[in-house]
């Protein structure tokens, strides 16, 4: 999976999973906040991609990614969720906990995290300052 696909991914899943705004996301694997906002009604997914000004969203089990004009299935099960990336041909598997995700990419072979912050709370982020990937 292509590195922005995978921030979708975990911004989708834990909007979908929690029903809670997702108002960003930090990247352990660059270290890096990332602009990516996603919000949920059931099974309905909206977002915006502001690292590359692009919309995301549908109804699962399928969500569209405009910027890679290629669809990411999504199977959601309690906490876990996993699926395939239609752009890259890549599985994956992922955990939501509070406002964690852990993701594999099978294309990959490893795992990705990402700290959510919720946009109603105003909280996430649970990385301290010597946190590291």
């Amino acid at each position: 999976m292509f590195a922005h696909t995978r921030a979708v991914v975990a911004a989708a899943a834990h909007a979908l999973i929690t029903g809670r705004k997702v108002a960003g996301i930090f990247d352990h694997s660059i270290r890096r906040d990332l602009r990516i906002a996603a919000e949920s009604r059931g099974e309905q997914l909206q977002g915006y991609d502001g690292e590359r000004a692009v919309k995301f969203a549908g109804t699962l089990p399928e969500i569209y990614d405009a910027g890679n004009q290629a669809f990411i299935s999504m199977q959601i099960d309690g906490t876990k969720a996993h699926g395939h990336d239609r752009s890259t041909a890549s599985a994956y598997n992922l955990q939501v906990t509070d406002h964690i995700v852990q993701l594999y990419d099978h294309a990959e072979n490893a795992w990705f995290t990402y700290d959510v912050r919720d946009a109603e709370s105003g909280q996430g982020y649970h990385r301290g300052a010597e946190t590291s990937a």
